[in-house]
């Protein structure tokens, strides 16, 4: 009888398989705020390919391998947010590629910007030590040296996607039904190929932790912003209203939302105009009111930089 995913690890009760064929299997996470949807591939004994496509601020998480194994997460889109036992969090962006062994599993999932997209290489160590080396005269990966080597600490390994890595994953995102189970394998290999020649910068930058105290903060921050998105707030205002010094605001805001309070603010204030100027006959300069701007030309200058088009062209086009 064939291994399945839920003999290899316990994802939790509120992730249940939605579909299978012979091709995949689909699981579907429901939370009270959104769901979610991992679609899995097998490539070969041991190894899975996980497409993961997330519309949710947070959910809890009840992951726990039954196996050893070996996890790599490419962000394509979005940002997720791991809370780990110390009450610390850290963040994996758009771009960024993740090795973790799955031991050191995060207390739950956060997505910031309520979204999420990504790969998931899932490899049960054991299972694919016996596959490997069949595949080819003696496959020369050691997966064994992979876990170590990027799985030393108690954090998982996040780096930038180089060009090469990138060029590997942004083919995932893109294949023909007509080739997809021969290229998962292609470039499966490729991708471990090229992690295993690849050098761990010994004094690399970790990438930063912030405090739970910190997080929460700047959280409480974007709701009272974003509530309020007719009035425009000093960063020196939100540092003495919520008591926090402002360098530490600035630096875990962009941490959380990856990018500055005031671009974060701009985009999300053009984004509720677009909608107010799809779903209302209201004049211009009225919806620019109600996101801030007492200016219309400032207005449509900013949502034209934000939407590419101007607030006129954007209600056209939505007709």
């Amino acid at each position: 009888m064939a291994i399945t995913l839920e003999d290899r690890v316990f994802y939790g009760n509120n992730i249940t398989m939605f579909k299978k064929n012979e091709d995949c299997t689909i699981y579907n996470m429901k939370d009270i705020n959104g769901e979610g949807t991992m679609t899995c591939y097998k490539v070969f004994p041991g190894i899975d390919l996980l497409y993961n496509d997330f519309h949710v601020p947070s959910c809890f998480s009840e992951f726990r391998p039954k196996v050893d194994m070996l996890g790599i997460d490419h962000c394509r889109e979005g940002r997720i947010e791991w809370e780990f036992q110390d009450g610390s969090y850290m963040y994996l962006e758009e771009g960024d590629l993740q090795i973790n062994a799955k031991d050191n599993h995060a207390l739950g999932f956060g997505f910031p910007l309520s979204h999420y997209h990504g790969i998931t290489v899932a490899i049960y160590i054991d299972e694919a030590l016996k596959t490997l080396p069949t595949l080819f005269d003696g496959f020369s990966v050691d997966l064994q040296a992979l876990r170590e080597k990027f799985c030393a600490g108690k954090r998982p390994f996040i780096m930038r996607a180089e060009d090469s890595i990138q060029h590997i994953f942004s083919e995932l995102y893109t294949v023909p039904d007509k080739i997809r189970k021969n290229y998962f394998k292609i470039k499966v290999l490729e991708l471990l190929l090229f992690l295993s020649v690849l050098d761990v910068p010994i004094n690399s930058k970790e990438r930063p932790y912030f405090p739970q105290k910190q997080v929460k903060t700047v959280k409480a921050i974007m709701k009272y912003i974003s509530g309020n998105i007719d009035r425009h707030f000093t960063l020196n205002e939100l540092s003495a209203k919520f008591d926090i010094p402002l360098t530490s605001l600035k630096l875990c805001f962009k941490g959380v939302y990856g990018t500055s309070i005031n671009a974060y603010m701009r985009s999300y204030r053009m984004h509720a105009a677009a909608l107010m100027l799809r779903q209302s006959n209201e004049n211009v300069a009225v919806i620019a009111g109600k996101v801030g701007y007492d200016n219309s030309s400032k207005f449509a200058a900013a949502f034209k930089t934000v939407m590419g088009m101007s607030p006129l062209e954007h209600r056209k086009s939505s007709v």
